[in-house]
């Protein structure tokens, strides 16, 4: 008798076991979707931390903040734009808020700073705008993935634009001292040098100098172009006191220099300045001009580069999210999804992820010009499915030592 109530107790406490399993997965998945979410909210790219907003919480709101059938939290945490900052944050969503995924951060130094803590923890992220070359090429991160674009990778097409089609010969060099300006720049000396031309002059202002006027003094006359790499509100003050001192060169630049976040605080020393990036707002596709029109209904301005980073991040997480039924807290397998999604579409249009976990995608070649009473980066040519690696081999690429201040070498440097 008494063994066979010990039987009798033990189905039915593996009965109830067995209920309580499917139980307790249906109760993760009632539980919402916890994104963390790292920003700038004071400094130099604090513009840009304010797009990145606008473009998650514009997805968000487009789907009622569900995402795979689940709700979404989001948490926002302001890093202050530097690297120490980036890491106590990080590690709050990590550890405090419990996230599921982290979107974020803006700056290359800041992706940087926590790369060795995201690897630890295994925590899936996924970049917006940090566009550090190695976080996708010689140290790739496996929890890691980018839906913007690696630093260099819209700067080599314009390199080649710049020789091939504007048919410069001398260009000089100013832009932000920090990882994002370096690699920026660098992209665009290479591919411009291997088509015939020559960087004559290289100037690194700090990222928060208080005035250009000392380094536009600076600047060789005796070049055909500038190019000037800048992010947050630098190449608003840049371009304009370029143009107070009189210098009428034209002038090329980084995707962030006339990104539409700052573009239209930016008066007539903007017409003309040509840039490579991976969106314009004035892309001409039924996507784009919906997302340009949501925009600007949601927050009176035009969409730019920061905006549907954060944005594409949101579309990449759902994309990921249905692929594994909802389940994001399955690590691997949500990683997985992310850095292999397929074919992604959105304002930019359609996109892949390489095997290095940065997207492959059109570059368009961008014109300032003044359109309907505004300033728009008119699109003038598009370099279809671009690589990070441009056209050069990965292996022999990745075999360089990566784009840095003096990468590749200042060999036409004229005293």
């Amino acid at each position: 008798m008494l063994i066979k109530s010990l039987r009798a107790a033990l189905c039915a406490a593996g009965a109830v076991a067995a209920t309580l399993l499917p139980l307790q997965s249906s109760h993760a998945q009632t539980e919402p979707i916890r994104i963390g979410f790292l920003t700038v909210r004071t400094g130099a790219l604090a513009a840009g931390g304010k797009q990145m907003e606008e473009g998650i919480q514009l997805f968000l709101k487009e789907r009622n903040n569900m995402i795979a059938g689940r709700k979404v939290e989001l948490i926002i945490a302001d890093t202050g734009g530097n690297p120490a900052g980036a890491k106590t944050k990080t590690q709050e969503l990590v550890e405090r808020n419990k996230v599921h995924v982290i979107i974020g951060p803006l700056a290359a130094f800041e992706a940087l700073a926590i790369d060795d803590y995201i690897r630890q923890t295994k925590t899936p992220i996924v970049a917006p705008s940090a566009a550090a070359e190695d976080l996708t090429q010689r140290k790739p991160n496996p929890w890691f993935v980018r839906t913007s674009t690696s630093s260099a990778q819209p700067n080599q097409p314009l390199g080649e634009y710049a020789a091939k089609t504007l048919g410069y010969k001398r260009v000089a060099i100013i832009a932000d001292d920090f990882a994002y300006g370096h690699e920026t720049a660098s992209g665009f000396q290479r591919v411009f040098e291997d088509n015939g031309g020559k960087v004559v002059q290289k100037l690194w202002p700090p990222l928060n100098v208080a005035d250009y006027g000392s380094y536009v003094g600076q600047l060789k006359g005796n070049v055909d172009a500038i190019y000037a790499g800048f992010a947050g509100a630098n190449g608003l003050r840049f371009l304009k006191q370029l143009r107070e001192y009189g210098n009428k060169l034209p002038v090329l630049g980084s995707a962030t220099t006339t990104d539409e976040g700052i573009l239209k605080q930016m008066g007539d020393e903007a017409l003309g300045v040509i840039s490579g990036s991976w969106y314009s707002a004035a892309i001409d596709t039924p996507e784009s001009k919906r997302f340009v029109a949501a925009a600007n209904k949601e927050f009176g301005a035009d969409p730019g580069y920061y905006t549907l980073g954060a944005y594409s991040s949101g579309v990449l997480v759902e994309q990921a999210a249905k692929a594994v039924n909802g389940k994001v807290e399955d690590k691997e397998a949500f990683m997985k999804a992310l850095r292999n999604p397929g074919t992604v579409k959105d304002a930019r249009g359609e996109w892949k992820v390489d095997e290095y976990g940065n997207p492959v995608q059109n570059i368009y070649i961008r014109k300032v010009e003044r359109k309907g009473g505004k300033l728009v980066n008119t699109v003038v040519k598009t370099y279809p499915n671009v690589s990070q690696f441009w056209t050069y081999e990965p292996k022999a690429f990745l075999a360089a030592p990566v784009y840095s201040r003096d990468v590749p070498p200042s060999k036409n440097i004229e005293p």
